[in-house]
């Protein structure tokens, strides 16, 4: 039966049976797995077909994205109201925001200047540090032997004997590690101080691994605003915080590559500081209805939250990669 159905289709006829779940076709598509009749098999059909999809998924991206920027409140109540073809799935959209964000961070960081390239500089303290005064050193034994009173080269002597502990305590450090009385965080804190680009990409590697523990960590904090409101359930939380989250992650993007294409820093920080507390205000009053003081203090506390989460997330992340 299924041989026949698909020489049926190869020559154009309607099949009577979906071959996708054996339902009965009574139209264009079958009502019980919404797959077409008609099914062609020829390459033009296959270039048509990856065109369709990629428009299609396109409108989808772009209507979602412009209500996420601009109404991100109207965005998530229509979602749990129901419209949900309309726009990309919270979850699909989040996915797919913070891969993006890691990519990008990962691929612009080392081309860019300014903000990223103080990142990227910022990889090895420790031997950055090291090495400053490891040259520090050289040059005060140079200045020490080219000395030619009594009382310049004593204070060259003092110099060097503080310079050279210092050097010490910094490579004992190195070698050592600090210790807080918890092993685990021990470990890494050692192990930060010895390879710091190491610890670097385990964060990366695991900060998009578990990216998805953001949302059960911020749902208890997020449910705390509302703890009165018997009309809101954690689904309503969730998805504000999926929406919430999809939206910074690609805002981190857009900075990302202003700062690549050398836009000035003091824009990027403030363009940082004044695009999150907005945004979430705007989310807030439209998701939940509230009006401006409500919306106000909520945001103020929320930015508080994002302290938190923030860093129990990053100690979630340390954990995972001990």
């Amino acid at each position: 039966m299924k041989g026949t159905t698909a020489r049926k289709r190869a020559v154009g006829h309607a099949p009577e049976i979906c071959a996708n779940c054996g339902a009965t076709l009574r139209g264009p598509y079958c009502s019980a797995c919404g797959q077409s009749v008609h099914i062609h098999s020829d390459l033009r059909a296959l270039l048509h077909d990856l065109a369709h999809g990629v428009f299609h998924f396109e409108g989808k991206f772009w209507r979602t994205l412009v209500l996420l920027a601009w109404q991100p409140g109207e965005l998530a109540r229509r979602y749990i109201g129901g419209e949900r073809t309309k726009f990309v799935s919270p979850i699909g959209l989040f996915l797919f925001s913070v891969f993006l964000m890691f990519a990008v961070a990962s691929s612009l960081a080392r081309y860019g200047s300014g903000t990223v390239a103080i990142v990227a500089d910022a990889q090895n303290p420790a031997d950055s540090l090291a090495s400053a005064q490891l040259r520090h050193l050289d040059t005060l034994k140079q200045q020490r032997a080219m000395a030619t009173d009594d009382r310049t080269r004593d204070a060259l002597d003092q110099q060097i004997l503080g310079q050279q502990k210092a050097i010490d305590t910094l490579q004992g450090l190195k070698k050592s590690g600090p210790t807080l009385g918890v092993g685990w965080l021990d470990r890494i804190l050692q192990g930060a101080v010895a390879q710091p680009e190491l610890l670097l990409y385990k964060l990366k590697s695991n900060g998009y691994k578990y990216s998805w523990a953001l949302i059960p960590i911020s749902l208890p904090f997020i449910w705390l605003l509302f703890a009165f409101r018997r009309d809101i359930g954690l689904y309503h939380h969730a998805i504000f915080a999926i929406y919430s989250l999809s939206f910074m992650s690609l805002a981190v993007v857009a900075l990302t590559v202003l700062s690549v294409i050398r836009v000035p820093d003091a824009l990027i920080v403030l363009a940082g500081v004044l695009i999150a507390p907005t945004h979430m205000y705007q989310q807030l009053k439209g998701a939940y209805r509230l009006d401006r003081f409500g919306a106000a203090w909520r945001t103020a506390a929320l930015l508080c939250i994002t302290f938190v989460t923030s860093a129990t997330f990053l100690v979630f992340l340390l954990y995972m990669g001990s």
